[in-house]
């Protein structure tokens, strides 16, 4: 849960509020006119994965900015990867974390963008356009949240755990027989109720104690999670593999991730990976 507080003072998020402010309305502009049934452009890329104009807007809108504020490099899901493997630093992005909510006119996406030293995000964003919010993780300390509308600052503040707990997934996970199957073997473990929400953004939903478990089977990117994983881990929870290792990030030939379990605290992180050891073992 957020608390409201004085706006912070660190010097990376104030620089970033104007620049993520202007990200967010240039998305929601362009929902509005992709709802409004407008000419809008979609295009399948070569994974069959869609990319709309509205992606490539943002992405060219936070390139030019990050550009104009820092000299490190940037790795995009719309951009160019070939020489990332030398970057010591950088930023990653997902301009528009969702794309397929998007389509779907479910306001459900998000802007992803994080700091990446080593293998290890240090600074990360999560921006949801349509509630006009933003989520900062400063290089130290706990996240805060930015509400754009009322120019308000919230900080991070443990809520009481509750009995039941909720799972988060994608909307089309019960047409997938291995998210069945996670679930029926969760539900020996624990009772729980589902809620389903676009990618990203479910890490939003657990900052905000509506969810405390977010498994994952299918694939996603390093963008799709870096951020949200920097915010788990800052309020003791995290993203781990499914041998409950957290992930590293640009350390691989590919920068696709493997399945994930993120949770907010030990206890969820215990209770979702002993789900998945009796899974696995039932195979």
């Amino acid at each position: 849960m957020f608390k409201a507080i004085a706006a912070p003072q660190d010097p990376m998020i104030l620089q970033f509020v104007p620049i993520l402010t202007q990200a967010c309305e240039i998305l929601r502009e362009e929902y509005q006119r992709y709802c409004s049934g407008a000419a809008f452009d979609v295009i399948q890329k070569n994974d069959n994965s869609p990319v709309t104009q509205a992606d490539l807007r943002v992405n060219t809108f936070l390139t030019q900015a990050l550009v104009d504020i820092s000299d490190l490099p940037l790795l995009s899901e719309e951009g160019q990867e070939h020489e990332r493997r030398s970057w010591p630093e950088f930023w990653l992005l997902d301009p528009l974390d969702g794309t397929k909510e998007f389509l779907h006119q479910r306001p459900e996406f998000t802007i992803n963008l994080s700091l990446v030293r080593g293998s290890l995000t240090t600074f990360a964003i999560l921006a949801v356009p349509e509630q006009q919010l933003i989520y900062f993780c400063a290089e130290q300390g706990l996240p805060y949240k930015y509400d754009i509308q009322r120019d308000t600052w919230f900080g991070y503040e443990a809520a009481p755990t509750d009995q039941r707990i909720a799972i988060g997934l994608s909307q089309s996970s019960q047409q997938k027989p291995k998210y069945v199957d996670y679930l029926q073997h969760l539900a020996k473990l624990t009772e729980y109720t589902e809620f389903k929400a676009g990618s990203a953004y479910k890490f939003c939903m657990m900052l905000e104690d509506q969810v405390d478990i977010y498994p994952r089977f299918h694939p996603t990117s390093e963008w799709d999670t870096s951020a949200g994983q920097c915010m788990l881990e800052r309020i003791g929870g995290g993203l781990v593999d499914l041998k409950g290792r957290p992930f590293i990030y640009n350390h691989r030939d590919t920068l696709l991730n493997g399945g994930f379990i993120a949770y907010k605290n030990n206890n969820m992180k215990n209770i979702a990976l002993q789900a998945v050891a009796d899974m696995q073992a039932e195979h």
